[in-house]
């Protein structure tokens, strides 16, 4: 199993202190709900992408209302990863694939239900409002149909949803889905437990995010100290 952590940094140097202490495995969150503009965000992803590092674009706290200025950057940028609402993310692969960015990994957002082997898919905008569960495999079919290659799962809440985070990684695996990214509330506390689960189900990789919980509250930087601690978590569950 090889896994990547998706962290924030405040600024491009910490972003680059991050990336040096996890030996490059590691994408860095730029959120676009945090710009006024397409525009703004596509000069941060740039000015990123120009000093060597591997770009996730988000959504910011999984807004929908974000999905269509996530393809936009995404199409102008060519990042290495997309987070998407569950029902554009196809349509984000498509238009990707269309500038050639063949590279870009592309998830799709599906949250827990609270019941065991049920999920939420209705993760858009309008969508969002029918809280109408399906089963996990259906969800993890539908996305296999269309190629999506990755489910983020959010919110699992730490390692209180630990069952539900089981059930949908089995989806994925019965469906041919190669990549799983557990996130919301995950720590260094409870990332062990979260990998273990992933492991034992046999996906191939795994992108925990971590955001909140190694940021520095007083200076807003992701702490250097904490996504070392993580990266030998990592290599301790893994290897």
């Amino acid at each position: 199993m090889e896994v990547r952590l998706n962290v924030l940094a405040k600024n491009l140097k910490n972003a680059k202190e991050i990336v040096e202490v996890t030996e490059g495995k590691v994408f860095i969150g730029i959120l676009t709900k945090e710009f006024n503009s397409t525009e703004e965000a596509i000069k941060k992803v740039f000015e990123f992408q120009n000093a060597g590092i591997p770009v996730s674009i988000g959504l910011g706290a999984g807004d929908p209302q974000q999905w269509q200025k996530v393809v936009e950057v995404a199409i102008a940028t060519k990042p290495a990863h997309v987070n998407q609402v569950f029902t554009a993310a196809g349509y984000t692969l498509g238009a990707l694939k269309a500038v050639k960015s063949e590279h870009t990994i592309v998830n799709a957002l599906i949250r827990p239900s609270g019941i065991l082997g049920k999920v939420f898919i209705s993760t858009g905008p309008t969508s969002e409002k029918y809280l109408e569960m399906v089963s996990c495999d259906l969800a993890a079919a539908m996305l296999a149909e269309i190629g999506v290659p990755s489910v983020k799962f959010f919110p699992i809440e730490g390692d209180k949803r630990l069952a539900e985070v089981e059930e949908m990684v089995k989806a994925c695996i019965n469906h041919g889905i190669t990549i799983f990214e557990p996130t919301g509330g995950i720590d260094k506390k409870s990332l062990p437990s979260v990998l273990e689960v992933c492991l034992k189900n046999g996906i191939q990789i795994v992108i925990p995010h971590v955001y909140t919980s190694i940021i520095d509250k007083t200076t807003g930087l992701t702490r250097i100290e904490d996504a070392e601690e993580l990266k030998t978590i990592i290599k301790r569950v893994v290897e």
